[in-house]
């Protein structure tokens, strides 16, 4: 069953400028592992250093095996280096509305 990873991010003060770049180029690796159906990033409006990365995968395993990866020195992304604080994941089942 398709799944949604929604991963919410606060970027540190410092590196608010820089950040979104960083992350797009550390979602390159995310977007081309087997399984991914899409990423988005979606910035606050009120609060720009305020930003939620939506992933779409074909399965809950496929996400599952794309978080092990990350979890090793090949797919250490160094992403919280930019965050002021750690990053929240929730992952959802997608299910079709009526």
């Amino acid at each position: 069953m398709p799944t949604a990873a929604l991963l919410d991010l606060h970027l540190r003060d410092d590196r608010a400028a820089d950040g979104l770049s960083v992350i797009e180029a550390i979602l390159r690796d995310t977007r081309a592992f087997e399984g991914c159906l899409g990423v988005e990033v979606l910035v606050d409006v009120e609060d720009p250093a305020h930003v939620t990365v939506v992933e779409h995968w074909r399965s809950l395993e496929r996400d599952d095996a794309y978080r092990a990866w990350r979890a090793t020195p090949e797919g250490a992304s160094g992403l919280g280096d930019l965050l002021d604080r750690p990053a929240v994941l929730t992952r959802c089942t997608v299910r079709a509305t009526p």
